[in-house]
């Protein structure tokens, strides 16, 4: 039986002795050097995995000041429009040789503050970033931008300059385009479903709204208006509230599908026809929203080119050191279009 402890001890000078080679030329196969002949590499990794060889990544960190690991933070996973940007963003970096370390706040302050932290202690090259809907303050990833870590707002980012690269969907055009199809396809009284203010998000498809509804020279009615964490029940309960009254919304944009789906539902319980009496627009094309009956009218926001983008800009910030100033300082602003379906 193979000694399990002389295997953890097998090193690069085990290997070149094996293969008559200099340990330099081991360690450029080990790491992919490309003036390694194909044929050298391929015997190396062989002979490796015959030893039983573990490459100490973090060692090699040390030397060379590089993870080749890149932390990202997200709200949610399960969430599927960061389900498909992180998908694309891992399958980006793998190609680059890097890893990708994902780490989930739950949208709590406190657990980003703690991920931003824990990912600048293991010495990420870089970090990918969607905040919370409660990120006002976002000091507490300064320390890695001291540090020359270069850091990537996706979605959820700054409202004001941070010294890092922004990439974000266009979301006011968002809410505009989805309260002008409602207005077209002949609603009067629109009501919408929206997330809390402290994020850009619906700070933008709030404006946007409000832009097509004044545009269109249509009342706004306050109590129709919600802010609210975008969950299935609360969307149940806000069209409660809007269904209570003599004068009844025709029309409901609401900020993400789960809210539209729960609007739907509703309307279906209360006998109310879908889209003859009201209309529906969610926002983020969820798969769910193209097999309910009747389908939902969605925005579509390209999550594969939010994750494309991603890569692409990360890869510019580590090739010129992270101080590519156009990368921070310009946001990259992705375009979203609208799905119209059967609920408008």
């Amino acid at each position: 039986m193979a000694n399990p402890k002389k295997a953890q001890q097998n090193t690069i000078l085990d290997i070149a002795e094996a293969l008559k080679l200099s340990p330099a030329t081991i360690s450029r196969a080990l790491s992919g050097h490309p003036h390694v002949k194909e044929k050298t590499k391929n015997d190396v990794l062989k002979m490796a995995a015959q030893l039983g060889y573990r490459r100490n990544n973090m060692a090699s960190g040390l030397r060379s000041n590089k993870t080749h690991t890149i932390g990202l933070i997200v709200p949610r996973i399960s969430m599927f429009f960061h389900a498909e940007v992180i998908t694309t963003i891992q399958n980006g970096l793998h190609k680059y040789g890097y890893n990708l370390i994902i780490c989930q706040s739950n949208d709590s302050l406190e657990m980003e503050k703690e991920l931003a932290e824990i990912l600048l202690s293991s010495r990420v090259d870089a970090l990918i970033a969607a905040c919370t809907l409660h990120t006002i303050d976002f000091s507490h990833f300064d320390k890695l931008l001291q540090n020359g870590t270069p850091v990537v707002f996706y979605d959820r980012v700054p409202l004001h300059d941070q010294n890092a690269a922004i990439i974000k969907g266009d979301d006011f055009r968002g809410g505009y385009i989805a309260t002008t199809h409602l207005i077209e396809t002949g609603c009067k009284r629109i009501a919408h479903i929206s997330g809390p203010l402290s994020s850009n998000l619906y700070q933008d498809r709030s404006s946007g709204f409000q832009q097509a509804m004044e545009q269109h020279k249509l009342s706004i009615y306050k109590n129709w208006i919600f802010h609210q964490e975008l969950t299935h029940t609360n969307a149940r309960e806000a069209m409660r509230k809007m269904f209570e009254g003599d004068i009844i919304p025709d029309g409901v944009f609401t900020d993400n599908d789960t809210s539209a789906i729960a609007a739907l539902e509703f309307a279906r319980e209360k006998g109310i026809n879908v889209p003859g009496d009201l209309k529906i627009i969610g926002y983020s094309n969820d798969p769910r929203t193209s097999i309910i009956t009747p389908s939902i009218t969605t925005i579509e926001q390209f999550p594969d080119e939010v994750g494309k983008k991603i890569v692409e800009t990360l890869m510019n910030l580590l090739k010129t050191g992270g101080n590519n100033v156009d990368e921070r300082t310009s946001p990259i602003i992705i375009p979203v279009q609208l799905i119209r379906r059967m609920t408008t």
